[in-house]
């Protein structure tokens, strides 16, 4: 269906596709007003919002200036009706330029990828789903990653001594994964209790079950929060940076809260022991406080983390003490 919207009286209705482009009588004001294909006027109207939101970013950032240096100033405020899982707004740049200016006097070069910002997709739902739920979907994780590993496609899953409860995580999940398109196939036998999967071969979606699907967890969980919040912050996601000396590295999330207080966290959902004195060296060579520079390790034991964080110049945190450990930080600044 097309969109009849009259900017006189902001009379609104649907109209069949055919009239589209047409100029037709209101019938409640009698102005002229334009019919308009229902997907152009949908992304004319986030694009908008896009640009409107980054001007209100800018315009807190100014008042959070004004405020620190004795002047008036108002409190950041919630934006109403944004709807995280499907918007566009993070990707527009006035939301992230503070990060691109915290880089730029550090001498360090942004490399944005707009694309891991945009939840207009169904990465992020899916890795929301997979990160609340990674203690009964782990298993399931496990298999298609090997499946996937070995040039197959077909994973079964035998849920014969797995508790209703579980049974309806795991039948949720595949069901969305088949929805989404992230598996081409999905079917569960009640009577055997299996659940049969033909997997995607598309690198996408082979990358967001290798590990991507974490980055999204950790973004989301965090964007939510600080939106929810009512603070003032920026983010980026899987983007890349390049030193003075063409250094380049790639960042996995980060957050600036307040235009001044930087997080940085590195995601791995497999091996990382490898990597810790790598971050260690980043962290000292962009100068961000230990406590604020996290290595995430998906199932990485509480007794891990404090030990690892102890033992080593950075902060580590697993799946469920990241968001805790974040939430102290902002309470401090």
């Amino acid at each position: 269906m097309a969109i009849l919207r009259c900017n006189n009286c902001s009379y609104l209705r649907e109209v069949s596709n055919d009239h589209v482009g047409k100029a037709v009588k209101c019938p409640v004001c009698e102005k002229a007003a334009v019919i308009h294909d229902t997907v152009e006027f949908v992304k004319k109207l986030i694009d908008k919002y896009g640009v409107l939101l980054g001007k209100y970013r800018e315009l807190e950032q100014h008042g959070n200036a004004e405020k620190e240096t004795g002047q008036s100033g108002l409190p950041p405020a919630k934006i109403e009706d944004l709807d995280l899982h499907n918007t566009a707004v993070m990707s527009n740049s006035m939301q992230y330029k503070p990060i691109i200016t915290w880089f730029e006097r550090k001498d360090i070069q942004v490399g944005v990828n707009h694309e891991a910002l945009d939840t207009q997709g169904f990465y992020d739902e899916v890795a929301v789903e997979l990160g609340d739920n990674i203690e009964v979907l782990q298993d399931i994780l496990d298999k298609i990653r090997k499946t996937q590993r070995n040039n197959y496609t077909s994973v079964v899953l035998n849920l014969t001594n797995t508790s209703q409860n579980q049974i309806k995580i795991i039948t949720r999940f595949c069901k969305n994964l088949y929805d989404f398109s992230f598996v081409a196939k999905y079917f569960y036998n009640k009577n055997e209790k299996r659940v049969h999967l033909t997997l995607q071969s598309a690198p996408a979606i082979v990358s967001f079950f290798n590990g991507e699907w974490l980055e999204w967890y950790v973004f989301m969980t965090l964007l939510k929060h600080c939106y929810e919040s009512n603070g003032l912050f920026s983010c980026l996601r899987n983007f890349n940076i390049q030193f003075a000396n063409e250094d380049k590295y790639e960042v996995d999330v980060f957050f600036l809260l307040n235009s001044r207080t930087p997080v940085f966290i590195e995601c791995k959902s497999g091996e990382f022991r490898p990597f810790i004195e790598k971050y260690s060296k980043m962290r000292r060579r962009l100068d961000i406080n230990k406590e604020n520079f996290l290595l995430l390790v998906l199932g990485l034991s509480d007794e891990q983390v404090q030990g690892l964080t102890k033992m080593y110049d950075i902060t580590f945190a697993n799946e469920k003490t990241f968001l805790p450990h974040i939430t102290g930080l902002m309470a401090t600044k």
